[in-house]
């Protein structure tokens, strides 16, 4: 009988809790109005403030070709603003709005608690193993 590989079989764990994660974000942000997408910009502005929108694609993990797009369906539901950089006019910034920052006050605990359901069972050792493993795939999968 043929020992399965286990490198196979961790691939697919890894890929079916990420999928399953995906799915939950999706969920969560969607009785909201929002997409993953859309709530990751407005995760990223609530936390860090207003932010060139040129940087924002890669902090969040969105193709810069998207960004705008993503930026300009967060302008007409009034949570996020364009302001222009007052030194270099080749920079523009997004900014959540009042709106914006309500939304994200409400929403956002909300968010964290159906995250923290996720991993509640899990030592906190657990958990920072898992990150580190994590880590290693991704460093070796980048430089593969």
């Amino acid at each position: 009988m043929e020992v399965p590989n286990l490198n196979l079989k961790a691939l697919t764990v890894l890929v079916r809790a990420t999928d399953a994660l995906h799915e939950l974000i999706k969920k969560d942000v969607a009785q909201y109005g929002l997409n993953p997408t859309e709530f990751s910009v407005l995760e990223l502005l609530y936390h860090r403030g207003k932010q060139p929108i040129q940087l924002i694609g890669k902090k969040v993990l969105i193709a810069s070709s998207s960004i705008t797009y993503v930026v300009d369906k967060l302008e007409t539901k009034q949570y996020v603003i364009r302001k222009a950089c007052p030194e270099d006019r080749r920079v523009t910034f997004a900014e959540l709005t009042d709106k914006g920052q309500q939304l994200m006050e409400t929403v956002f605990p909300k968010h964290e608690q159906a995250i923290n359901e996720v991993f509640q069972g899990m030592q906190r050792q657990e958990i920072e193993e898992m990150i580190r493993s994590v880590k290693k795939i991704g460093c070796r999968s980048q430089n593969a």
